[in-house]
């Protein structure tokens, strides 16, 4: 029997658990070897020679054949083997080819850098064959012009130059020249010292390589070198852009002057600065003339001129939205009147049953959109009824027919004329019994607002936010006004809007409310708005839908600040976020230098007046944390309203979100309670305040909020002394009593004389002495009161110049305590 036989009968027999290990080769043919647990089964590979049936085992004897394994057990194993050398055959010819495809990108790399470094050399040729020629060239001309401007040579020098003296013939005179080295063998050195090769790169090194300006520069250094000496560059004058402050080194940098030399003149100037230091405008404009250069002053205020002030063309402006601002008195129906409009229950949602927000919405009437800016109406907020007229299209003044003409509501007039915009009188509440149209339009008439039904041209229109009567008027005469304006608008350009108003959100960081007055404002937009930038990450409509655009009149919910800004700041879209954080940085610290010059004492004298007029005066201080930035701001503004000469509130800091442990260390620190408006502290927070012992309290009302400051402020003004007087007495003798001293036998001539109240002694209607009683005697009892036409004697403590005829003024001092109005 054969060894391949052998080998088979094996395979057969014995691998119940074998697996393909390696192939080796036998002759032309490959093998696959299956080891077994007892031994190693060389198959042949398919195409090869085929091995002997299932039945031909050793010779073509089936009973010699192991027992337990079966044709088709056999057969399947084979199979399997079989496979599994098919599936080796295609991974070997996959990673052929991958190595194929992996030699061609080399090679087609290699052949573009190989291109690449030819282009780089035939070009740098090209430019050093250029440089030689017009060396030469040079060269030529000046060898010409000295040989022009160069005397005519003697008779002796002619034949010195020819070998001839005195008709003998001489020897030529040789010269040794110095052997000059091959100018075209260092210009080829120095010409590859620049260049990067593929044997440069692969090495490493450190990665520097000189850059092409450089290359040029020593180029040039060795052309002026060949041509016998240095020849002095042209002075390049720059415009130098210098702000109100700048360093040295940044001076020199752009002078393009070394650092050294500028910090040499200005010590020559008597100034010992050194590079990092800063100098101001007019000091560096010393310097740059001195160099040569021209200055180009610029102030900080130049950044903001980044920002677009373009003037729209008129074929490029498109109808928008006209925005209405409801304005009026506290309870007069704004909020309903503007729910009735919007078929929306906002009023409901209001704390105390009063708006203390602006908000925006838009509602669509007859195809149309119009959006409407809710104002507060309590006199707190009258800087943020202020921002709403200042944006707005149209006012409607909202005045109860019930009710008439209130402050607010002429406070709303003076807003709405400042603004310079129109208005309309919407008489609300017309439903009531006690509804009096005709006085509203009376009253306005005082303030300069005359309705057309009384001749004049503000319209006027009875409404009813319970019974829905005379909206549909109202509409009218928003529509007709906003067809007046012709309101317009470029939406294809940089956005730009006013903030309405502003929070910080827990889950949503600082969010502003904006209303977009020109341009589209999109996602992704860099805006700086304020002291604050930001990229827009998400548009929320007043309805809580996200949008991708927000065109002119629109007012959406803007989201990726990097801060909150203030009520009323206008926001821009910029190109750059570099541009807008620049634009930020100088408000902040322009904002910074304003607050500390108006805090500041300048002089010693205002320093002293301003010492002395805090000792005078109490300060009640406080921290105030608001929901948003607008009801932050109104509250601040009525905190300084409160107080008097003698007492007044000092918010230590304002913000906006929830208080925090920070709030509690800076209360603690300064004596101060936090007051929390529609916000409330976290957990930390009230621990901390807990064991420190600081007061935190929560409203929801302004109204509340300011009554009690109000209060706490009062409990720090000086009680009021006032005086009673109750009788006078006049000394009609004076004895002197052993161990007392002196005393007066008086007779009271008006009201009562009291032991216990003050005495004032009167000479020739002069007061004398002013203090207390020391005794008061009946006889020779000690009594607490004496009644008028009775006679007493009283003794003065500590004073004893007293004569007959003197006055005694009986008084009572009551302490008042004083509230601030």
């Amino acid at each position: 029997m054969s060894d391949d036989g052998k080998k088979t009968l094996g395979l057969m027999g014995g691998a119940r658990s074998g697996n393909v290990k390696q192939s080796f080769s036998h002759g032309r043919t490959k093998n696959v070897v299956v080891e077994t647990k007892r031994k190693r089964v060389v198959v042949p590979k398919p195409g090869a020679a085929k091995p002997a049936a299932p039945g031909a085992v050793r010779g073509g004897d089936p009973a010699r054949r192991p027992a337990g394994i079966s044709d088709a057990e056999m057969e399947r194993r084979l199979k399997a083997v079989q496979a599994a050398k098919a599936r080796e055959t295609e991974d070997v010819a996959r990673r052929a080819e991958e190595e194929r495809e992996r030699e061609v990108e080399r090679n087609r790399r290699r052949e573009e850098q190989e291109a690449k470094e030819r282009e780089l050399r035939e070009r740098e040729e090209r430019t050093q064959a250029k440089i030689a020629a017009e060396a030469e060239k040079k060269r030529e001309a000046e060898a010409a012009a000295l040989l022009a401007a160069a005397p005519p040579p003697t008779p002796e020098e002619r034949a010195a130059k020819t070998g001839v003296v005195r008709n003998k013939v001489a020897e030529p005179v040789r010269r040794e020249e110095p052997a000059r080295p091959s100018r075209n063998k260092g210009r080829e050195d120095n010409r590859r010292s620049g260049k990067l090769t593929v044997n440069q790169a692969s090495a490493g090194n450190d990665g520097r390589h000189r850059s092409m300006a450089s290359m040029k520069r020593k180029q040039e250094r060795a052309r002026q070198k060949a041509m016998g000496g240095a020849v002095e560059r042209e002075k390049i004058i720059r415009d130098v852009q210098v702000p109100d402050a700048i360093m040295v080194q940044e001076l020199a940098n752009r002078m393009a002057e070394r650092v050294a030399d500028v910090v040499k003149s200005l010590m020559q100037m008597g100034m010992m600065v050194t590079q990092n230091q800063t100098i101001d405008q007019d000091t560096a404009e010393l310097i740059v003339e001195e160099f040569g250069h021209k200055i180009v002053r610029v102030s900080d205020a130049d950044v903001e001129d980044v920002i677009d002030q373009v003037v729209d063309n008129p074929e490029d402006l498109k109808p928008r939205a006209p925005i209405i601002t409801v304005m009026g008195h506290v309870d007069h129906g704004k909020t309903s009147l503007l729910d009735a409009i919007r078929n929306a229950r906002v009023v409901s949602g209001e704390a105390g049953g009063i708006t203390q927000h602006i908000g925006a919405y838009q509602v669509e009437q007859n195809g149309e959109l119009l959006t409407f800016l809710d104002t507060p109406g309590h006199a707190a907020f009258t800087s943020m009824r202020s921002r709403g007229a200042q944006v707005t299209d149209i006012v409607i003044l909202v005045v109860a027919a019930d009710d008439a003409v209130m402050p607010q509501t002429i406070e709303a007039i003076a807003h709405a004329k400042a603004a310079e915009v129109p208005m309309i009188v919407a008489i609300n509440k017309i439903d009531r019994p006690a509804a009096d149209p005709q006085k509203v339009r009376t009253d306005l008439l005082q303030h300069e607002v005359i309705v057309e039904q009384m001749s004049g041209e503000v319209q006027d229109v009875e409404v009813s936010a319970t019974t829905g009567q005379g909206l549909d008027q109202l509409l009218e005469a928003i529509a007709l006004q906003s067809e007046i304006l012709e309101l317009k608008a470029n939406p294809n350009r940089a956005a730009s809007g006013a903030v309405i108003e502003a929070q910080l959100d827990v889950g949503r960081g600082p969010v502003a409310t904006v209303l977009v007055q020109n341009g589209t404002l999109k996602l992704g937009d860099i805006f700086v708005v304020g002291e604050q930038w930001g990229k827009v990450r998400a548009l929320i409509s007043d309805s809580g839908e996200r949008i991708k655009t927000a065109g002119p009149s629109t007012p959406v919910e803007v989201l990726g600040l990097n801060g909150t800004p203030e009520a009323g700041d206008v926001l821009n879209v910029v190109e750059t976020e570099a541009q807008a954080r620049e634009i930020a940085e100088y408000r902040a610290q322009a904002a910074k230098d304003k607050r500390a010059a108006l805090g500041a004492a300048t002089t010693l004298e205002q320093l002293m007046a301003n010492a002395k007029a805090n000792e005078d005066i109490s300060e009640l201080p406080i921290l105030l944390k608001a929901d948003v930035q607008g009801s932050a701001e109104a509250i601040v503004q009525a905190m300084a309203k409160i107080g008097n000469d003698e007492v007044r509130v000092r918010v230590l800091h304002s913000g906006v979100g929830a208080i925090t442990e920070t709030d509690i260390g800076l209360a603690e620190a300064s004596g101060a309670p936090v007051f929390g408006f529609n916000v409330r502290a976290n957990t930390s927070a009230r621990n901390t305040a807990n064991q420190k012992g600081v007061e935190i309290r929560y409203y929801s009302v302004i109204y509340d909020l300011v009554d009690d400051v109000k209060a706490a402020a009062s409990g720090l003004l000086s009680a009021e002394i006032r005086e009673t007087f109750i009788g006078y007495a006049n000394i009609k003798e004076v004895f002197k009593v052993s161990g007392v001293g002196k005393v007066a036998g008086c007779l009271v001539t008006e009201g009562v004389a009291r032991r216990s109240a003050g005495v004032r002694l009167l000479r020739d209607n002069v007061v004398i002495h002013e203090g207390t009683l020391k005794t008061l005697k009946r006889f020779k009892d000690e009594v607490p009161e004496v009644q008028s036409g009775q006679e007493c004697g009283m003794a003065f403590e500590n004073y004893d110049d007293i004569r007959p005829n003197d006055v005694i003024e009986i008084f009572e001092r009551e302490e008042v305590e004083r509230k601030l109005t």
